[in-house]
């Protein structure tokens, strides 16, 4: 038997490769222009640090990669990258408020299903310092113009508050009291799920405890006041943004810091029981509990797969174009097409070639599958003259206009003249 990636990871290959970088460079460029630096953390930590985010969750208790090092230290690949943020801010105490945005792999050990991956990537971005409803805003606001930024149009986002951390174990003991007298209706998982933790059942698809949930108490009965306008003022806040958005009493996170500020992203163009794209919210208490000062947070992370899926439904952000500009074809021995494309590459300029001395026709094929706009053939009457030959590839326009029929270049003047296209057909590409 062949060696395969384990089950639940995958190689990712050009051009998904490089549409996924360019999905990180959209985030990038989106997060840094909201002041959010990046920050690149360690794939692994101290167990202690996830166990935070609550032990009666599936991610802590069933889905973490754990192991000891050498040292006999408990470590964890990281299941989730907030909690790796506020362990960096407590060890580093930055300036406040703090917006740090990361990209990168997270480790589950959960059952694959589409767009979802036991390593899989995410983005996002966390704000510390902050208790103003308007960070909340804000924030979903970055998650909600990135994902439309990306093309996507059937997105729909969901919002809730959890209230304070009084309120919400005053909700959970309500839900615990509810669902303990009608347990024998639920689902043997549900009722595993109830002695864990109630309020994960609120998430449950399944048919009997989606039935029991129709009667289960709501969260807006246990809001304090302060909750009650906290949220009021993030749902005029998007409100006053033109963003819509939906209401869901039964919407929770699956990690138990989740204080006030709730909310999921969802696209229609994928399965129902696979939708959701990212979410976030509002984590008062999590700095603290990992040691650090009494610090307010809130922020997001979004599943790159599911986002890309969620492109793939709709039709938009393709993979990036071709990965060369030029193919450098050369039928005197091959290494005239090293000099001349290394010398493009130090312009800044793609360029590709064919090795071992294959045949004109051979080389040209490796041309056209490159993607390359334009073949620079390297002949012996063009070794001898000093030259190389230009030719506008099929595809790109070829014979469109008097300078796509092939002609002779200078040798010294193949790098600047290549550009000058390069420029002219970004320009025309950018015309209305």
């Amino acid at each position: 038997m062949s060696p395969q990636a384990p089950r639940g990871t995958r190689d990712i290959l050009a051009p998904e490769s490089a549409r996924l970088r360019a999905l990180v460079e959209s985030f990038a460029a989106a997060a840094e222009l909201a002041g959010y630096g990046q920050v690149v953390s360690p794939m692994f930590e101290q167990i202690e640090v996830f166990q935070r985010v609550g032990e009666a969750t599936d991610i802590v208790s069933k889905e973490m990669y754990q192991f000891r090092d050498p040292g006999d230290r408990h470590l964890a690949l990281r299941p989730e990258l907030t909690a790796s943020l506020a362990r960096a801010f407590v060890q580093h105490r930055p300036p406040l408020p703090w917006k740090a945005w990361y990209e990168g792999p997270q480790f589950r050990y959960e059952k694959p299903q589409a767009g979802r991956f036991r390593q899989f990537h995410q983005v996002g971005a966390e704000l510390f310092g902050s208790d103003d409803p308007q960070a909340d805003v804000e924030v979903i606001a970055l998650a909600w113009r990135f994902c439309r930024r990306l093309g996507l149009g059937e997105l729909r986002l969901v919002v809730n508050s959890l209230g304070d951390r009084s309120d919400r174990e005053t909700y959970r003991a309500a839900l615990s009291d509810y669902f303990q007298r009608r347990a024998g209706e639920l689902s043997a998982p549900g009722r595993e799920t109830l002695r864990r933790n109630p309020l994960r059942l609120l998430d449950s698809r399944r048919p009997e405890d989606r039935a029991v949930l129709a009667g289960a108490p709501v969260i807006d009965d246990y809001w304090c006041e302060s909750a009650t306008e906290h949220f009021g003022a993030v749902r005029s806040g998007l409100e006053a943004l033109g963003i819509p958005f939906e209401r869901d009493p039964r919407l929770v996170r699956g990690l138990d810091y989740y204080r006030r500020t709730a909310f999921e992203l969802a696209s229609d163009a994928l399965d129902g029981a696979q939708d959701a794209v990212g979410g976030g919210g509002r984590y008062d208490g999590l700095v603290a509990d990992l040691g650090g000062p009494e610090t307010p947070g809130v922020g997001f992370a979004l599943g790159s797969d599911r986002l890309l899926l969620a492109c793939d439904a709709e039709g938009t952000f393709p993979a990036p174009a071709a990965a060369a500009d030029v193919f450098v074809v050369d039928t005197t021995g091959g290494a005239a097409a090293t000099l001349v494309a290394e010398e493009l590459r130090g312009a800044g300029i793609r360029a590709g070639r064919a090795f071992d001395g294959r045949s004109m026709k051979a080389q040209m094929k490796a041309a056209d599958r490159s993607g390359a706009r334009w073949a620079l053939l390297i002949g012996p009457d063009e070794q001898d003259a000093g030259e190389v030959s230009l030719r506008e590839m099929r595809g790109h326009g070829a014979a469109a206009s008097a300078e796509s029929v092939q002609r002779r270049v200078r040798r010294a003047e193949v790098a600047a003249e290549i550009t000058r296209l390069l420029v002219a057909a970004a320009a025309e590409g950018s015309a209305p």
